[in-house]
């Protein structure tokens, strides 16, 4: 006798997937950036964050600027471009390297991403605009 095939499954809205370029400080968050959905990061639009960065640098973080600023990120592409490259000689940033796949967790593994996870366990948001950013 054929028992029918029960179906556990539900119908739910899948997650969608949204790119933030952040960088902080050890006073905190400085900007922010939300790229649209559906976009990937590119090395002019990372070019576009270094410029907000230092705007709000300048706002927010006076005299850093003349102090010297120390940049971390990994090799992706994007940061790695001949553009980016260019900008950070032209404003005098240093690197401090950490390379992609690398064995070591990058800071930002333990004081942004963790916290940032249990901020927006159990959240939903129905569009784009719609976040906790906003």
């Amino acid at each position: 006798m054929d028992t029918p095939i029960k179906d556990w499954s539900k119908l739910e809205r899948s997650a969608a997937k949204v790119i933030a370029t952040v960088f902080w400080d050890a006073k905190g968050v400085i900007p922010l950036d939300i790229l649209p959905q559906d976009q990937c990061i590119n090395a002019a639009q990372y070019c576009s964050s270094l410029d907000r960065l230092r705007d709000a640098i300048r706002r927010k973080r006076h005299g850093t600027l003349r102090n010297g600023v120390v940049l971390q990120h990994d090799n992706a592409t994007p940061h790695s471009a001949n553009l980016i490259q260019q900008w950070l000689q032209r404003y005098s940033w240093e690197i401090l390297p950490h390379p992609s796949h690398s064995p070591g967790l990058a800071p930002s593994d333990f004081r942004m991403f963790r916290p940032l996870k249990r901020h927006l366990e159990g959240m939903a948001f129905e569009t784009e605009g719609d976040s906790f950013f906003n």
